[in-house]
Parts: C-alpha cells; structure tokens; sequence
C-alpha cells in the first residue's frame, strides 16, 4: 500500500512539473525565436541625459545625430551583453512606438524590394543622406505607427527588438492612427526586453520600466525581421491610461516585415 502511495505522488509531482513547464513555454512570444521585432524609439526613453542611465552625448550618438544614421549607439555597441533598465515615457508622450504598416512607398524606395530593410538602409525620400532633396518625404503619415504602453511593453518581454533610435519627439495623430518619422536619428539598438515593471518614482502618466539586455546590432539585423501586429491600439493619446502591466497578456503575435 505505502508503495503504491510513493506511485501516486511521484505521478502528481510529474503532472505538475509538466503543466508550469507549459505555462512557461506558452509565454514565449509565437515565433520570436530567431526573429527581430522592428520598432522605433524616441527621446523619451533613450537620449543624452535621461534617468535612469543619465547618457553622455557621445554614448548616444548626440553629436553625429542626423537623417538617416544608423549607427550603432555606442554605449550600447560598448556594453553588449549588459542588462540596463529604460524608461519609456508617459501616456499621450510614450517612447516606443510598433510598426505595423509597411507603406508601399518604401518598398517602391529601393535599393531592396523589402520595404522594411529599405527604411534601415535608407535611400531616397527614407533619409538618405546622399540626397540634397526631399530626404524624408516618404516618413511623413505613415499608417498604423502605434505608441506602446504598458500592456504592449510586456507582451514583448522575451523578445528581441531591433529599433531607430530618434533625436526628438515621434509625432503621432490619432483617427486614423499615422505617425510623423521625419527627423535627426541617433542610430540603431538591439536588445532583449527581459522585464516590464511599474515606474513609482515618476509622474501619475509614468509608464513602466522595461529591462533590457543589450545585443549586438549587426548580428540582431541578420535575423528575420518582424512586426508587432497585435500591438494594442490606443483610442486617443490619453485612453487607455494604461501604465500597470497587467499580470497577464495576450500572446504578441509577429508578422514578417516586408
């Protein structure tokens, strides 16, 4: 009898190991492996100055900062591998921002056929800076670029994000959703979003603090890159006032970005 009590526990002990082991795996953003999330950022959450890190000039790219860069940041091309923390500015004045919308316009760009690698190597009306005019006519209104809070941050937890990095505010209108992309950049970051938690130390309007592990920007740009398809839509630059990550989320689902 004894034995056969020790069988029935150690089928339990499996049984449960089994079902965390799957809520574990079921986290795992679909088909995030080998895969980067194109998004951009803007100076709300990484630019000389800011807190939590407080960044030089030169570890942002501030005194190079032009149409078109896209150079590694060098802090981040100097630290790979270390984990850091970012703020990702408030509701109605976030700091990432999804792209869910490849214009035709860019694919139409060249020099590729992929809309999405034309905007990282940008070529005419994408901020080539070999172009005397018109060097950001194809950035303006752009559909469906959508301002990333809290919810949005931790669906990416698990990800890797290959991001535009923006010297100034990203402008964004709403009805219909289009964003502004024209301005200097500081350049490109890659990274792994580690955790998303609630910023207490900010303004009502705070939005989390994502940590994030910093990875190398020239192997991040060989994997495929996607978009953020399921990234929530806000009806307004102040509703949702969602500043708290939820304890649990929708699944982020990725589309290959073209």
């Amino acid at each position: 009898m004894k034995s056969k009590r020790i069988s029935i526990y150690s089928l339990l002990i499996f049984i449960l190991l089994g079902s965390c082991m799957s809520e574990s795996e079921d986290n795992t953003p679909s088909g995030s492996e080998g895969q980067a999330v194109l998004l951009v950022i803007d100076e709300d959450s990484i630019d000389n100055g800011n807190e939590p890190n407080n960044f030089s000039d030169t570890d942002v790219n501030d005194q190079i900062a032009r149409v078109g860069l896209r150079d590694q940041l060098r802090y981040f091309r100097e630290n790979e591998g270390k984990t850091i923390d970012l703020y990702t500015g408030q509701v109605g004045d976030e700091g990432w921002f999804a792209l869910k919308t490849i214009p035709n316009t860019w694919v139409n760009a060249g020099p590729t056929a992929n809309g999405a690698q034309n905007y990282l190597a940008p070529g005419p009306g994408l901020g080539s800076p070999n172009v005397d005019d018109d060097r950001e006519v194809l950035l303006d209104e752009i559909p469906n670029v959508t301002p990333i809070r809290a919810t949005g941050l931790k669906m990416l937890v698990g990800s890797t994000v290959l991001a535009i990095v923006y010297d100034s505010d990203v402008s964004i209108n709403y009805s219909p959703l289009e964003g502004n992309l024209q301005g200097d950049n500081l350049g490109m970051v890659a990274f792994e979003v580690v955790s998303v938690r609630t910023r207490t130390d900010g303004s009502t309007s705070s939005l989390p603090i994502v940590t994030i592990k910093i990875l190398n920007v020239n192997e991040v740009k060989e994997r495929q890159l996607v978009l953020f398809a399921n990234a929530p839509i806000p009806s307004s630059s102040s509703e949702p006032f969602d500043i708290n990550p939820p304890a649990s989320v929708s699944q982020a689902v990725f589309e290959p970005a073209r």
